[in-house]
């Protein structure tokens, strides 16, 4: 299926993450025009360097990277956030987070300091304390680079068993069992990437079947085909890689941006250096990625990239451009078209769409 029908009289705001050398609004709220493809600045955030954010899964909160540690906040019926908590990760910053799928639990990717943290969430989604840290250890295959752990990402699996971590230093993804009734951290497995990719993010096909790695270095998205052979026993079988780039393209590239579209039907992908967005159409029953298309986003390192709700716009986060640009896109032809005037903005990181209520 091409496109996705939304109900057009839905409401959405956009929640864009930013670093904040010489400003304190690291997080900016866009009103979308889903119909037209465009976004208009809502209102700011005060918050230091928030590299990335999350929404729980009852929709209710924003959790956000911060210098300290980390930020909470209530999302309100218009999309606007109301500030709720903050807590140390007792730590280096962070670089990604993520909730499990009841949000008991906030999870914290250490990219500096190699290490997850594990806080308890209360039900009123402010903080209860650290209950966990777990710091990867080892050689990396790069010494320029990766030559110590750079956990990159954190993610659940659907069935919200195992926390995936994506260590893009030791070109593997980790595997640990959550016990939720202390929020500790159990290693049951070890997902082996090819030397020299850098895992980087980590995304979960709608029915938890499928797992998608986006490998930075490597400039390849790893697809596998996940199962439990028993309980505590996850199994992880590779079923397909394919290339985020064109075979043209430019040097020193480094994939970024994965994101799966509001529908699960497509996944999105960035790529720095090339500066050019990637689209693959997702079959449903084997897992498996289709290009779509891979072109120009117009602007300087996209650190990330999604689909408006409609599938028939994108936004580039151009990192290094300070800009924002937007396109329409026709996934049937597999083109993209400059939509409307870039937006400056100072080091967007990353984006979530969010449905409002009023």
């Amino acid at each position: 299926m091409l496109g996705n029908e939304v109900n057009m009289a839905d409401k959405y705001v956009a929640y864009v993450s930013c670093y904040t050398q010489g400003s304190k609004d690291g997080i900016k709220i866009y009103d979308v025009d889903v119909a037209n493809g465009v976004m208009a600045e809502k209102a700011k955030v005060e918050i230091t360097n928030s590299s990335y954010i999350t929404i729980s899964h009852s929709r209710k909160h924003l959790y956000s990277i911060t210098d300290y540690g980390v930020e909470a906040f209530a999302i309100l019926p218009d999309g606007m956030l109301a500030y709720k908590a903050s807590a140390s990760i007792n730590g280096m910053r962070g670089c990604y987070l993520s909730t499990d799928y009841t949000d008991r639990y906030l999870f914290v990717a250490g990219y500096h300091d190699g290490k997850i943290t594990v806080l308890k969430l209360k039900e009123d989604g402010s903080f209860d304390g650290i209950t966990d840290e777990v710091f990867h250890k080892g050689m990396g295959s790069i010494a320029d680079r990766n030559f110590r752990p750079h956990v990159n990402c954190v993610k659940m699996t659907r069935d919200n068993k195992y926390l995936l971590a994506a260590d893009l230093g030791m070109d593997h993804v980790k595997v640990y069992a959550v016990d939720f009734s202390t929020g500790k951290l159990k290693l049951v497995d070890i997902i082996h990437s090819e030397q020299y990719s850098g895992p980087r993010h980590i995304k979960i096909s709608k029915d938890g079947k499928y797992i998608y790695i986006i490998h930075e270095l490597k400039n390849q998205v790893d697809v596998y085909a996940y199962t439990e052979a028993a309980p505590g026993n996850p199994e992880f079988e590779k079923i397909q890689s394919i290339s985020t780039l064109n075979d043209y393209h430019a040097g020193d590239s480094a994939a970024s941006a994965l994101n799966l579209s509001w529908d699960y039907n497509y996944l999105i992908c960035s790529n720095a250096g090339d500066n050019s967005v990637i689209i693959y159409e997702i079959d449903k029953k084997s897992g498996l990625l289709k290009k779509i298309l891979c072109l120009p986003i117009s602007g300087s390192y996209p650190k990330d990239a999604m689909m408006f709700p409609d599938n028939k716009h994108l936004v580039s986060l151009n990192h290094e451009g300070n800009t924002m640009t937007f396109f329409a896109v026709d996934l049937a032809a597999g083109t993209l078209a400059m939509n409307t005037k870039t937006l400056s903005i100072a080091q967007p990181n990353c984006i979530v769409f969010h449905k409002v209520s009023v």
